[in-house]
């Protein structure tokens, strides 16, 4: 499950079901720069427009370190559509590079298509995965609910009301992965701590910011001060309520501290440039064909105030009151990483 300007939180295959095949459009016309090494080519797809989406940029830098890394070229087909996710799929094959690599659920069915017209033609689909297993398509997924569990040990630690919530798009187990350890995270540093989770549904559940918003307030009028925010591109609706409400909250996939400052403690981070890189490493080693899961261990979770670069991203867990919590946090990280403390998967 993901971020991004569009839809923020990813779903698999599997619950999005058989959709997003069309004709296409110009996928040269949202290309991007290409490296002049003569080694291995790899061409990158995105769903939509990379443009300010942390998300995807993050992707666009893990296909350009691979290209380096292997002394290799790199293309970057931007998307903006159905459409165009289609024919710049279909114009990447064409071209034969070593990989090709796609980030979402909406390259699934694509893709399975295209891996058996292709047989010959490596695929690596990030935070996704085809229903049917391939030799030539390498799938890479991510345990989001590590990281989401290390969001709410912060909570539990910051908390004043001993109440914590969460704002989630839809009531299935995978999207659950983003309110449940919230949970679990914070009772695990602060008994007795409550929690409620509120979800946004209805027709436009990726998107719907007011509905976010609504129920976001509902938590505060509660008394929960500490809001997981996993409500797609709904969570600037969170956001708002959290200055209009008083209550702080946590971002998800990318640093969203820097839209919302004074608003959001820190963000679930996930690491598309991981992924990316380490994925296509792992077929060129000729270990393809598999899905490899990324988490704290593997470096491919993370939250922001674990990452370099804290004291310039705006958000509230960078306060010098704060560092006591990051200490404790960094010190779970670790025991999950190193198999410690398991924590459980709402999706398993």
């Amino acid at each position: 499950m993901s971020l991004r300007t569009r839809t923020s939180l990813r779903i698999t295959a599997a619950t999005v079901g058989a959709v997003l095949l069309a004709t296409g459009c110009n996928a040269a016309a949202k290309g991007g720069d290409q490296g002049k090494g003569g080694g291995k080519s790899f061409t990158l797809v995105t769903p939509d427009p990379v443009a300010q989406n942390e998300f995807l940029k993050l992707a666009v830098s893990g296909v350009k370190a691979a290209a380096k890394a292997h002394d290799g070229s790199q293309k970057v087909f931007q998307s903006s559509d159905t459409d165009s996710r289609q024919q710049n799929v279909a114009s990447a094959v064409d071209s034969a590079p070593d990989v090709v690599a796609l980030v979402g659920f909406e390259f699934a069915d694509i893709v399975a298509q295209q891996a058996e017209a292709h047989p010959k033609q490596q695929f690596l689909l990030v935070d996704a995965c085809t229903k049917k297993t391939y030799d030539n398509v390498t799938c890479a997924v991510f345990r989001e609910h590590e990281a989401v569990f290390l969001a709410g040990a912060e909570a539990g630690l910051l908390t004043k009301s001993k109440k914590v919530g969460a704002v989630d798009v839809l009531d299935t187990p995978q999207f659950r992965r983003y309110s449940e350890p919230f949970a679990a995270g914070a009772r695990k540093v602060r008994a007795g701590v409550g929690s409620r989770t509120l979800f946004v549904g209805g027709q436009s559940p990726f998107n719907d910011a007011a509905r976010a918003k609504d129920q976001a307030a509902t938590l505060a009028s509660g008394g929960v001060d500490q809001v997981m925010a996993a409500a797609a591109a709904g969570n600037t609706g969170v956001f708002q309520a959290a200055r209009d409400k008083g209550f702080e909250a946590y971002g998800v996939d990318a640093n969203q501290c820097l839209t919302s400052p004074g608003v959001v403690v820190d963000n679930v981070l996930k690491k598309t440039d991981v992924a990316v890189e380490k994925g296509i490493g792992q077929i060129l080693d000729g270990k393809g064909g598999t899905t490899v899961s990324y988490g704290l261990k593997e470096g491919g979770m993370s939250l922001t105030g674990l990452e370099p670069g804290l004291a310039a991203s705006k958000c509230l867990i960078a306060e010098p009151a704060n560092s006591d919590v990051l200490k404790r946090v960094e010190k779970l990280r670790d025991d999950i990483a190193a198999g410690k403390l398991t924590v459980d998967d709402p999706a398993a």
